[in-house]
């Protein structure tokens, strides 16, 4: 068979020779003929693909190969198969060609017909115009050729060969792809540059992507007058601070002091999109002896982010950890386009980086604009007048992004995949340092448990903000203009992040648990603290702070379940994941409901007795569910609401108890979330399931889960619409990915689901074909032996190409 596309092929050439030139400073002792030679070979030799690609039940895909760019190659096709509309419309995205086919003005695509969505509203929300922009001026392709040229061969391999299965597919069902992208210009071949800006996407979820704005704000049209600002604008709001609050996911793992066989059980719960690529996709990769690792990828990329081996288990929650800071300029005043800036008491002149981008008119044609972006040595410069951040002829500030430059997130899941135990795990994680803004639990076939935030976090230690180098904390600010005050180093990581012995880690054997607050509360009873004196940087999220109720009902429910049980099986895990308890329900209605009593009011006869009947959960059949979360969105931001304050020797347990002076407030409130029901036409004692949906070809699936930080679910769910007459309308995020693995003699005992499933198509049997197993709370086996894969094997086919 020939092959379909060396383009990707080419580009890997042509960016380790560019890389290799760069090191060398042009002084080589190869020749450029034989240096190309050397590695055309090399490439040739590599060429050859065969791949076997397997689908088990709900359309999981399992993909073995003999090496690493078959390996990519067999993902992508099968990707593609399940979400190529998708795939196709986010790689405009990335490259920054969305103005080219949508206009200017518009937004990235929303889902279409239940089909797909392109967007990435959780971090990033741009017309596109200027998410086109921020792509094109602030990834820079050159900078991440040259990483992935020094980082793994084999991760070069396998994004080549993802590149090459997508075209593949492409070339294969050009004339049958579906309706929502069938005949659509913009359905592309790509090469394996594409596919390292899709990488990069995902590395500036928190941090680039939450300043878009103000980065496209600070470049200039080249063709204008520079006008700069007379003084910074006063803050109206604080600046953004990642990834926003509430997305995020639920972890844990038992050890072999509290398993009933002495090995380790792992519970991953990531809250995360159900549309866009940074859907989850459930896949299986093999290479035999040296990678076999299942779980599942993050936007199809061909690598197993959150998952299982036969020897340890892994799941992702969101750190509460920043990733970034900004630096204060200044500028010397006598160059007018304010591009000079001072280090040291020395003089710099910023870089430029100007771009082109091609924008759809009205008229069917195509203009090309362009603008320039400016960095510092310290980042790009910002502006962002509502958190007063402004571009004057004295001062300026910067972004500093620890993940731009980061080209290690598939090298750093493939390295953890090959892990045989926890403390492999952990190292593999220091040793390559790739994790852009995720904690990592853990357990293996041993026992052993792991909760460490190894995310790339800027190196500032907590002397150095109680230094005068921060200036404005608010803005995580620090001056840059003395190089005491930039970010330090670690021996052993990359530059400016901190490595091993500054990341929070705990090795127990009992358990750990994380939901997204940072790393000092990862065990009910004994938080980390950090090196002395100081503890962790900042960076790294609050200590002694208060926890949410999501991270509280976590912990209260594994350590009931730990004082009921004493010896816990991979059951006991899956019964507290789907128990759905309403921590803030747990927390006021007895006082809410005395206060009822007391009240002597008619209006709140009916809406009383409806919660008074409530058994406090958010399951399918809970009847008041929708009545307590409207109030309860009202009534949590009542000021002075709690008796006893938050005490941090106490943090599962405090604060609590209503005051008494806040139960006037509660009624109201109940009263207010009452009338809105009625005038809604929702019944106050209705079904949370009548109310709470997902629609998939014109079926509405019913949903359990509560609303996570807000109301103390364990399992959160983020609707697309507020409360009407037909209720919460389909998922935002959420609850996306669950899986269980426990481990006997032979190796991983496995049970998983991926809520929205496998595909994008309607027409697909795998577009919604776990819903219903989500709502009957089921987890499926998960096939991982050759064995299990065999029974359960729906179809197979053998990718070949030379």
């Amino acid at each position: 068979m020939q092959a379909t596309s060396c383009g990707s092929g080419n580009t890997l050439i042509s960016s380790q020779y560019n890389f290799l030139i760069m090191i060398s400073g042009g002084s080589m002792k190869l020749t450029t003929l034989s240096l190309l030679t050397a590695l055309v070979v090399t490439d040739y030799a590599a060429a050859a693909i065969r791949t076997e690609v397997t689908r088990t039940a709900r359309g999981v895909v399992h993909v073995k190969a003999t090496d690493y760019r078959s390996l990519g190659y067999g993902a992508a096709y099968a990707y593609a198969e399940d979400n190529i509309c998708m795939l196709a419309d986010t790689v405009l995205t990335v490259r920054g060609e969305r103005s080219r086919y949508f206009g200017g003005t518009a937004f990235a695509t929303e889902p279409k017909n239940g089909e797909y969505g392109a967007g990435i509203d959780l971090f990033f929300k741009l017309p596109n115009e200027q998410s086109d922009f921020f792509f094109k001026g602030y990834v820079d392709l050159d900078q991440l050729r040259a990483g992935y040229a020094a980082g793994s061969p084999d991760v070069r391999e396998l994004l080549a060969g993802f590149a090459d299965g997508y075209n593949r597919y492409l070339k294969d069902k050009r004339n049958s792809l579906p309706n929502a992208c069938k005949g659509a210009a913009w359905v592309k071949p790509i090469t394996v540059d594409d596919v390292y800006l899709m990488i990069a996407e995902k590395a500036l979820h928190a941090s680039g992507e939450a300043f878009g704005a103000a980065i496209v704000g600070a470049s200039r049209d080249p063709s204008e007058p520079v006008s700069l600002a007379k003084s910074m604008p006063k803050a109206v709001t604080s600046m953004p601070s990642g990834i926003p609050t509430g997305v995020g996911s639920n972890a844990l793992a038992i050890g072999s002091e509290a398993s009933a066989n002495g090995k380790g059980i792992l519970l991953g719960n990531p809250h995360y999109p159900w549309s866009s690529t940074d859907r989850f996709y459930q896949i299986h990769l093999t290479i035999p002896g040296r990678y076999d690792v299942m779980g599942v990828s993050l936007g199809g990329l061909p690598i197993v982010a959150i998952g299982f081996n036969r020897n340890v288990a892994w799941s992702h929650t969101v750190t509460a950890a920043k990733h970034f800071t900004t630096f204060r300029l200044a500028l010397d005043p006598s160059d007018p386009t304010g591009t000079t800036y001072f280090y040291d008491g020395a003089p710099r002149k910023m870089t430029e980086r100007t771009v082109s981008v091609d924008v759809l008119q009205q008229d069917g044609s195509v203009l090309a604009k362009k603008r320039t972006f400016y960095f510092s040595h310290q980042g790009a410069v910002i502006v962002l007048p509502q958190a007063g951040i402004g571009w004057t002829a004295d001062s300026a500030f910067v972004l500093g992004d620890a993940n731009r430059p980061n080209t290690r997130l598939a090298e750093q899941w493939l390295k953890m995949g090959q892990a045989d135990d926890v403390a492999q795990l952990q190292s593999a994680i220091h040793a390559v340092k790739g994790l852009p803004w995720v904690n990592t639990v853990a357990a293996d076939r041993r026992g052993d448990t792991l909760y460490i935030d190894g995310s790339v976090v800027p190196h500032v230690t907590t002397d150095k903000f109680l230094s005068g180098c921060l200036l404005i904390p608010d803005l995580l600010a620090f001056d840059g203009t003395r190089s005491e005050c930039g970010w330090g180093q670690d021996p052993d990581a990359p530059e400016g992040v901190f490595g091993e012995a500054n990341a929070p880690t705990a090795v127990r054997q009992d358990y750990v648990a994380n939901s997204n607050d940072s790393y000092w509360l990862t065990h009910a009873k004994e938080p980390l603290t950090g090196p002395a004196p100081f503890g962790y940087s900042p960076l790294f999220g609050a200590a002694g702070a208060p926890q949410t109720l999501r991270t509280r009902i976590g912990f209260k429910q594994v350590e009931k379940m730990l004082e009921e049980k004493q010896f816990v099986r991979m059951d006991d895990v899956q019964e507290l994941m789907f128990e759905n308890r309403v921590y803030a329900a747990e927390l006021v209605m007895p006082a809410l409901l005395k206060a009822c009593v007391k009240a002597l009011d008619v209006r709140l006869l009916a809406p009383c007795a409806a919660l008074a009947g409530w058994d406090r959960k958010a399951d399918i059949d809970s009847r008041g569910a929708v009545l307590f979360r409207e109030f309860w969105n009202i009534a949590r931001t009542t000021p002075n609401l709690w008796a006893i304050p938050f005490d941090p020797a106490d943090p599962v347990h405090t604060p609590r108890g209503v005051a008494a002076a806040a139960e006037p407030a509660l009624l109201s409130a109940l009263r207010t979330a009452s009338a809105k029901l009625q005038s809604a036409g929702v019944l106050l004692y209705g079904r949370l399931g009548d109310y709470q949906t997902e629609t998939r070809n014109n079926r509405r699936h019913a949903l359990h889960g509560g609303q996570g930080d807000d109301d103390g679910t364990y399992s959160t769910l983020h609707m697309r619409t507020g409360l009407t007459s037909k209720g919460y309308q389909d998922v935002a995020w959420g609850t996306s990915y669950i899986h269980l693995v426990g481990f006997d003699n032979s190796g991983p005992v496995a049970k998983g689901l991926l809520v929205y499933g496998q595909s994008v198509n309607p027409q697909s049997p795998n577009y919604a074909d776990q819903l219903p197993l989500f709502t009957q709370k089921r987890l499926p086996t998960l096939p991982f032996t050759e064995a299990q894969i065999k029974a359960e094997r729906v179809r197979s086919q053998v990718l070949t190409e030379r």
